[in-house]
């Protein structure tokens, strides 16, 4: 057995390879995101997801913003290496 493969084979297999976090990682963060957009409407509240009538209040157009944000975090991370 040739040693200088071997040793290469090794090294390779124990440098960790940087991968792209992909769809679950995806799926996670958007999971969490809606679930503090679910306790920031509750904090105000409303329920998540039933349309109000009329005007929106101010509380319900923060909890957009906020979930507006975190969904654009998401969108980074599933772009991002992965280590």
């Amino acid at each position: 057995m040739n040693f200088k493969s071997l040793a290469l084979f090794l090294t390779a297999a124990a440098v960790p390879q940087a991968v792209v976090a992909g769809p679950i990682a995806y799926a996670i963060c958007q999971t969490g995101c809606n679930c503090l957009a679910v306790a920031c409407y509750s904090a105000a509240g409303f329920t998540f997801g039933v349309p109000i009538p009329g005007v929106t209040p101010a509380a319900i157009m923060a909890c957009n913003a906020g979930l507006g944000t975190c969904m654009a975090a998401c969108a980074a991370i599933a772009f991002g290496p992965t280590p």
